[in-house]
């Protein structure tokens, strides 16, 4: 099986959604990806059905191919498949990318490793490996308290000085 990006590469996903800023985010880029880990695929489509039509076009290349929309403000459309042997997810939001929880939560957690390197991540994958999802997992080696999608969301536009204190705070030495 080839590596993820290979397989995103080869796939012509990403070419297919050039249109709506599509971004990878999630666990794979990040290393701290498990087992079955899928490719997260971050867009922004004003109206998401756009996303819906030309993946359902594609539907012959794609294995198991799952489109369906969220009840939530703007009705973000989620699309599951796999490609390769990889799962994919595609989140289509009439949001913009920049914006996007998700990506807020993906930027900040790249930061909060860059600045608390190996023992950050090894905690993460520890607290990943007893079954946490990766929000609830950052916010537990940090000591978060609350909501841990909400104080993810908090941290994403803080400094890099305020990032270090919670990392110094949580026990990651001399972030």
């Amino acid at each position: 099986m080839p590596g993820w990006r290979e397989a995103l590469a080869a796939s012509g996903v990403l070419d297919l959604l050039a249109g709506f800023d599509p971004r990878i985010a999630g666990t794979l880029p990040l290393e701290v990806s498990m087992a079955g880990s899928d490719i997260d695929i971050l867009c922004h489509a004003p109206d998401p059905n756009d996303v819906a039509e030309r993946l359902w076009r594609w539907r012959e290349r794609l294995r198991a191919l799952n489109l369906w929309r969220w009840t939530a403000e703007g009705r973000p459309l989620v699309a599951t498949f796999a490609i390769d042997g990889w799962p994919v997810e595609i989140f289509a939001s009439p949001v913009e990318v920049d914006r996007q929880e998700g990506w807020r939560h993906f930027l900040v957690e790249g930061r909060l490793l860059a600045l608390g390197g190996d023992a950050l991540r090894e905690r993460v994958m520890a607290l990943r490996q007893g079954g946490a999802k990766t929000e609830p997992a950052f916010a537990a080696a940090l000591g978060l308290r609350g909501n841990p999608y909400a104080e993810l969301y908090g941290l994403s536009r803080a400094p890099d000085a305020e990032l270090r204190d919670v990392l110094l705070r949580a026990g990651f030495g001399e972030a």
